[in-house]
């Protein structure tokens, strides 16, 4: 039957249910119990012969002459209901002739037993809550395209519960990450999402216009600095955790808008924060994996402290053959990067196309927890500088199974060495570097006023989503992900 025969033939359902006197949608759905509890409580219920209500969705159903059976799920079980003839009467009837699955309905009754021992609920009232108009995908056939599941995320969740338990897991991992850091003594706090200038990272923003005020706003690409600012403020251990939006490519691991929890630290340096970091994967491990391990894509982690430490320019020597970063240059830089099937431009700097290759060749090497370090400066204008080598910085990143899960480093708090930095960053921007950081003396001037030494961590709360639950593409790990239009 056709989509539209079967609106049509849910529609009539519809009406003859407000002809019978009952509203299809009611406000209230009164008293109930969750379908778990039912099953827990179930030899004292059936003992009782107490009548009790479950709501949910009807999901599956079968009839033999005069009794209907009928599985109703929410969201902790699914749970048998039997309808009969000799008990509702004429009710038994408008069930019958009005019942369809996907339908939500009400009932009680009593508890028993079948003869193949499944706990069921004798229905003495029921009343439908919210009638379906379309019909569910077929369970294995009906929503196999990725695109359609993404679009219709609904269905996805209704009818997968994989899906369904991988969001719940992600609800988990980040509460996990928000008590971790609380235990710890920081605060969240709310910082803005709209950024008069971008900055806190090197990314591409989403531009809008207030109508009010009559001016440009960004969306933010991350809320580093508004944190800083917090830091002059006297606040000296915060984190938030939100959205955050780049105007860039979209791939396995790359989203638009994605979640990232930002954290900040008085007194501490990256030392301090790898220490933090090793201790909130171990405990993030221990919690969603088995014995401190987990599988990513076939592999076994192990989350054992300590993570190794390795430098940026030994990952390029090491699996690029770059041998000898600080003499090469911009040019030759590119020429490795073209090996490589990396597109560079004359715009980008040697540090950048460094990354890139790192990125592309490096790092899906890193499978075991990693620390990467020692990041060139070029690429890193927030962070303090290496004493041993000032065109390095005191930065790291945490790769888990070939995914930056983190990024973190001293916290640069010089204020004239930050404005020579956004002076260089806005210097490459004009001239066709769409990446670099903007000019931000509103920051520099807080700056100062003076901000205490800190450390900073930045963590992807998709990424790490992935890792704990195996998952290859990030589109899977966020509810309504960006796709593009429908043709």
């Amino acid at each position: 039957m056709a989509l539209d025969e079967i609106r049509a033939e849910r529609i009539k359902k519809l009406e003859a249910l407000r002809a019978a006197g009952m509203d299809p949608y009611p406000a209230d759905t009164g008293t109930v119990m969750r379908a778990a509890d039912v099953k827990k409580k179930f030899a004292a219920l059936e003992k009782s012969k107490k009548e009790i209500a479950v709501a949910g969705r009807v999901m599956a159903r079968r009839e033999h002459g005069g009794a209907m059976f009928f599985d109703i799920a929410d969201a902790s079980a699914s749970l048998q209901a039997l309808a009969r003839e000799d008990v509702l009467a004429s009710q038994y009837r408008l069930l019958s002739d009005t019942l369809d699955i996907g339908d939500f309905i009400r009932v009680s009754g009593t508890m028993f037993a079948t003869k193949r021992d499944e706990k069921t609920i004798e229905v003495r009232t029921w009343t439908t809550l919210s009638k379906s108009l379309r019909p569910l995908p077929e369970k294995w056939h009906g929503l196999q395209d990725t695109e359609e599941r993404f679009r219709r995320r609904y269905l996805d969740l209704l009818m997968n519960q994989e899906v369904r338990e991988r969001f719940v897991r992600r609800s988990a991992i980040t509460k996990a990450i928000r008590d971790f850091h609380e235990a710890q003594g920081f605060m969240e706090v709310e910082t803005p999402m709209l950024h008069p200038i971008p900055g806190g990272t090197l990314a591409k923003p989403f531009m809008t216009h207030h109508n009010a005020l009559d001016i440009d706003l960004y969306l933010r690409i991350a809320p580093e600095l508004y944190l800083k600012r917090l830091l002059v403020g006297g606040m000296e251990r915060i984190f938030e955790i939100g959205r955050c939006f780049r105007n860039e490519g979209i791939d396995q691991s790359h989203n638009p808008e994605f979640t990232m929890l930002e954290s900040y630290a008085a007194y501490w340096n990256e030392q301090d924060m790898m220490a933090f970091v090793e201790d909130l994967f171990l405990s993030l491990a221990k919690q969603f994996g088995k014995k401190q391990q987990i599988t990513v894509d076939g592999k076994t982690i192990t989350f054992k402290k300590p993570f190794p430490r390795v430098p940026f320019k030994e990952l390029l020597s090491r699996y690029a053959l770059i041998t000898d970063y600080d003499h090469e240059t911009q040019e030759s830089f590119a020429m490795h990067a073209r090996r490589f099937g990396i597109e560079t431009t004359p715009h980008d700097s040697k540090a950048k196309i460094a990354d890139e290759i790192y990125k592309k060749i490096c790092r899906p090497h890193l499978v075991q927890p990693t620390f990467v370090i020692n990041h060139p400066l070029e690429i890193s204008p927030l962070s303090k500088r290496r004493r041993e080598n000032p065109d390095e910085v005191r930065r790291f990143q945490l790769v888990v199974g070939g995914y930056e899960l983190t990024n973190a480093f001293s916290e640069l708090n010089d204020p004239i060495d930050q404005y020579e930095r956004f002076y260089s960053q806005e210097t490459e921007r004009e001239g066709g570097e769409e990446e670099a950081h903007r000019m931000d003396t509103d920051f520099v001037e807080a700056l100062e006023y003076a901000m205490p030494p800190a450390a900073g961590l930045g963590i992807g709360i998709d990424r790490v989503t992935m890792i704990f639950t195996d998952t290859k593409n990030i589109r899977e790990v966020i509810l309504f992900p960006t796709l593009r239009p429908r043709l």
